[in-house]
């Protein structure tokens, strides 16, 4: 099979647009995609559309209005907060399997404030508050005492990675929120659910992004290996079966199986990353995501945050772009917008944020229920 590479690849800058449709917002994000690598949508064989709050709106076909209908096949996908990965994954795996030459993947999404999850449309008693709660915050609560309870990690230990995606979002432009917050800040804003406070979980924002993914022997014909991204793996997985609990989901299986897999088919190890871009929905969530990826030991995570080892300058920076904290998490863009941060770090062109040498960065997401996606990509 052949070699698949990011050749064009950008994002609008994270916000929120009331006044402006979802495919008017994808479109956006998609132009500048072919316009990174001087391409047109008559370059384009196939379009990939990840979005979540019109699944059934054909939102990858509205976005071919928005920029020109040339009658290629379109594939919409909604897949929880892994939506736009798995969109990118999709347009990979047509490229890889030799049905097209030139593709792109859009991810995009426009929502509300407030709260996400609940046990909205479950038949029969609601389970919501009598065993836990099916609340994103709570959700993520648990896990986080759980890994307290295990590893003895720290109210401050989680608050730190909040500090920590606060201060790399001040280097990022395209970040919703470009304010630092020192940890006293972070730790006494009102909290959610312990031991998230506000300033720990992410952000509920508008956005899209889009990726250009061409064959080898494409990239090569068009004059684009300049600036190509190599994507040594992408893999998908759900959770396995095991006993259920009532009260808690994993929130760990399902990447440590997709982590595996994606290590084994980029023949790399964890040791071999320079960067990731992880799904850091909540601070906690972070936290277990480190040794869910075998960025440390289990029980590590929290030495990690206390001594750097995932800033900016650390042994492996850990969301430079801000984080979903900061950057913001608009649900079907997200899983393009990591791979837009990993590829600009690869291509040298992260400016003020740029991580020394980067040669692999790895990009996480995962939405629960679950569906996990991971992608490895090097720099050519």
């Amino acid at each position: 099979m052949t070699d698949a590479y990011v050749v064009g690849v950008d994002m609008i800058k994270f916000g929120r647009f009331p006044d402006r449709t979802v495919p008017q917002i994808g479109a956006q994000a998609a132009l500048m995609a072919l316009d990174d690598c001087g391409l047109t949508i008559h370059d384009i064989q196939a379009l990939y559309s990840g979005n979540l709050g019109q699944a059934s709106g054909m939102v990858g076909q509205r976005i071919l209005q928005e920029i020109g209908q040339t009658g290629i096949p379109v594939v919409n996908v909604a897949n929880a907060c892994a939506t736009g990965a798995t969109a990118f994954r999709e347009a990979w795996t047509g490229v890889k399997a030799g049905l097209y030459d030139c593709v792109l993947a859009v991810g995009v999404e426009q929502m509300g404030k407030g709260l996400l999850g609940g046990a909205g449309g479950a038949k029969g008693i609601s389970k919501e508050g009598l065993f836990g709660s099916g609340t994103m915050p709570a959700v993520f609560a648990e896990a986080g005492m759980e890994h307290t309870r295990k590893y003895g990690t720290t109210f401050e230990q989680f608050a730190k990675v909040s500090v920590k995606n606060h201060l790399h979002s001040t280097l990022n432009p395209k970040a919703m929120y470009q304010i630092e917050t020192p940890l006293e800040t972070v730790m006494n804003a009102e909290m959610i659910s312990y031991p998230n406070t506000k300033l720990m979980c992410s952000v509920n924002v508008d956005g899209s992004a889009a990726a250009v993914i061409c064959s080898e022997k494409k990239a090569k014909e068009l004059g684009l290996m300049n600036r190509a991204v190599k994507i040594r793996a992408s893999v998908m997985a759900s959770d396995p079966w095991q006993e259920r609990d009532l009260v808690m989901p994993d929130v760990n299986a399902c990447t440590r199986r997709a982590a595996k897999e994606a290590y084994e088919m980029a023949s790399l190890d964890a040791k071999d990353i320079d960067l990731v871009e992880l799904h850091d929905c909540f601070a906690t969530a972070e936290i277990l995501h480190y040794e869910n990826l075998g960025l440390c030991a289990d029980g590590e995570a929290g030495r990690m945050i206390d001594e750097g080892e995932v800033a900016l300058g650390g042994r492996i920076p850990v969301n430079v772009s801000g984080g979903l904290l900061s950057k913001g998490h608009p649900l079907g863009a997200t899983g393009i917008a990591n791979i837009y941060e990993v590829a600009t770090h690869l291509r040298g062109e992260a400016g003020a944020r740029q991580v020394q040498d980067a040669r692999i960065g790895m990009t996480h997401v995962i939405g629960l229920g679950s569906a996990c996606a991971i992608h490895i990509l090097e720099k050519t």
